[in-house]
């Protein structure tokens, strides 16, 4: 079976992936939870504290139902593959042992591991949840539409969140904590000033629809841009060529009229435009 076969069977198939270890590794034991440590790249950094209370209270009273995934590293340590919540859950409890089991994964598995745990949990944010689709199709070398099949998610919905990547990193901790919704953020996906407009939508607690609003008129004319008649473009080429200037042509909306301009680098090139429009 293959690993993308695994990833849409989930976690659980990609963590049976036989290895060189001995029969005691392949079975559950107790660690030191001191010897333990979170993975570096585990794709969620945020650990709300009243869930984590509340896991902790139910491992006390429920004992821990699911064993951490961890892998040796050196000096006795070991690496959380998956289950890093549960192993914080403990350490509330006081617990001085957790029960593991030990995988040797490589680097990229590891990686994979954590992030499918993470696709699969559904507090999952949107920006950790982003980062998590693109940490797989980075490893796994694929388009948003296969990574849409193998987790079993729209292919429009892998893209719409992996668009919130395009957001100024203030942004994307605005979303993290709770101070914009995933809408808000969508409306600010290629705006100037992003920043400033985020921090006026929680100043001013703005709806979505507001922001859509105030956004949109932005949008309207940066489509306007990109959908530019091929036939302007080429005229725009064919001038730049003849003066030795970077041109620009705009209609107004009615198209009989509109503005043609000339853009110069500096005051020598203007000084011959000049001097070459006299002459005419």
């Amino acid at each position: 079976m293959n690993k993308e076969n695994k990833l849409g069977m989930g976690l659980g198939a990609l963590l049976s992936t036989t290895n060189n270890n001995t029969e005691s590794n392949n079975g559950i034991q107790k660690i030191n939870i001191s010897q333990i440590i979170p993975n570096p790249t585990q794709p969620r950094k945020k650990f709300k504290d009243e869930d984590l209370k509340e896991l902790s209270s139910s491992i006390k009273n429920q004992g821990l139902i699911q064993p951490i995934i961890i892998k040796p590293i050196k000096d006795g340590q070991y690496q959380i593959i998956a289950g890093e919540r549960r192993w914080r859950a403990c350490q509330l409890n006081g617990m001085h042992e957790v029960e593991c089991v030990i995988k040797n994964l490589d680097d990229n598995n590891i990686l994979e591991a954590a992030l499918i745990e993470n696709i699969q949990r559904e507090d999952l944010n949107v920006i950790e949840e982003a980062n998590a689709y693109k940490g797989l199709i980075d490893i796994k070398e694929i388009n948003n539409e296969k990574l849409a099949k193998l987790i079993g998610k729209s292919s429009s919905h892998v893209s719409n969140i992996l668009r919130l990547l395009e957001l100024d990193k203030t942004i994307q901790q605005m979303v993290i904590n709770g101070e914009l919704s995933m809408g808000h953020a969508r409306a600010l996906i290629g705006v100037p000033d992003s920043i400033d407009k985020a921090r006026e939508i929680i100043d001013k607690k703005l709806s979505v629809r507001q922001v859509e609003n105030i956004t949109s008129e932005f949008k309207k004319n940066k489509t306007k841009k990109i959908l530019k008649d091929p036939n302007i473009i080429d005229l725009e080429k064919e001038l730049s060529d003849k003066i030795g200037l970077k041109t620009s042509i705009q209609f107004n909306d009615n198209g009989s009229s509109g503005s043609l301009t000339l853009y110069y680098s500096d005051l020598n090139q203007l000084d011959d435009l000049m001097k070459r429009l006299k002459k005419q």
